[in-house]
């Protein structure tokens, strides 16, 4: 019988906590409990979960700063269920999450799995537009949970689960800042467990808020990339290096536009209208494709100067692994 326990670490959250519990208040199916854990936040979410005790069956953990990864598995090891399911707390939840996802771990019981994420109605339009970037099979090609896509699938945090029995097995997350969920997700396939995508179990994903804060993240998620194929050799895949070839040929075709009479701007053009239709026809508004060209290219820039930088320091310096925006991350 498989028993529920949430996981949500939070830092620095409190209003987007309040959203989260209050998604999952609504749930069709309510045999779970939920923990957060508070990871050294400046700004605790204590009041703000006080009102959610007599709603759900709910903890609330305060530890000392370490990270997301290491948060998650505090909270792990306090669980009393036997299957652990992990949220960002940036996250909302469909009213029949849990109801699906008992529904189809029960048809085919997985040991791990993931699930994809959508753009609520009530987002901004940036926070649509960056949904579109992180998303569409133009941009990451599908590989965060679309039925189409072009690498193999492996859970991400903000939207994942596996037994009791992984986590033991696995030691669950590891010290990693960024890319902790592949780095496990990796380690759990190579144990030979069972994983697979739920495409029914979605959440609305918020994200990042403004441009400056998404291109951080996908920075430090191109870095992640190189730092994950040195820690697991053979993962990495011709579509985790397009954004940083991308990169390339969009600072030559900028440097070479004066020679060419703006010719060399021709591909890159194209591809801009591309993404306007593409995200015009799923997000029915012209300022959210407009933004989403705008997200595209942070999305594909931020991450392809990750990984570029990542390349030289990692694979032809042979450095150790390193991060950027430590400090200022969520600022």
């Amino acid at each position: 019988m498989l028993i529920f326990s949430i996981i949500i670490p939070a830092y620095n959250r409190p209003e987007e906590i309040s959203e989260l519990l209050g998604s999952l208040c609504n749930q069709t199916y309510k045999n779970f409990e939920v923990i957060v854990v508070e990871d050294g936040s400046e700004r605790c979410c204590k009041i703000e979960i006080e009102s959610f005790y007599h709603r759900l069956n709910l903890r609330y953990f305060c530890k000392e700063n370490s990270g997301p990864g290491l948060t998650r598995n505090y909270g792990a090891e306090q669980a009393k269920g036997n299957y652990f399911i992990f949220f960002d707390s940036d996250c909302l939840i469909p009213h029949d999450y849990m109801e699906l996802l008992k529904k189809s771990l029960n048809s085919t019981l997985l040991d791990a799995y993931g699930g994809p994420d959508a753009s609520h109605p009530s987002f901004t339009p940036i926070q649509r537009a960056i949904n579109y970037a992180m998303t569409s099979f133009l941009t990451t090609g599908g590989i965060r949970g679309s039925k189409k896509h072009f690498a193999e699938f492996h859970p991400r945090s903000f939207n994942m689960g596996f037994s009791k029995k992984v986590f033991q097995n696995t030691g669950g997350f590891s010290r990693m800042r960024f890319g902790e969920d592949l780095d496990l997700s990796m380690r759990i396939k190579e144990a030979g467990f069972k994983v697979g995508l739920i495409h029914e179990a979605y959440v609305y994903h918020k994200r990042r808020t403004d441009f400056k804060k998404f291109f951080r993240q996908v920075h430090n998620s191109g870095i992640a990339r190189i730092n994950l194929n040195n820690r697991h050799p053979g993962t990495m895949r011709i579509i985790h290096a397009l954004p940083g070839l991308f990169t390339l040929f969009f600072l030559t075709s900028i440097l070479a536009s004066p020679i060419t009479h703006l010719l060399s701007l021709v591909p890159v053009l194209v591809y801009a209208f591309s993404l306007f239709i593409d995200s015009l026809f799923k997000e029915k508004s012209v300022k959210v494709a407009l933004l989403a060209i705008t997200a595209s290219f942070v999305q594909l820039l931020g991450y392809g100067t990750g990984f570029i930088k990542a390349f030289w320091k990692r694979i032809i310096l042979g450095k150790g692994e390193f991060h950027a925006y430590e400090k200022n991350f969520y600022e």
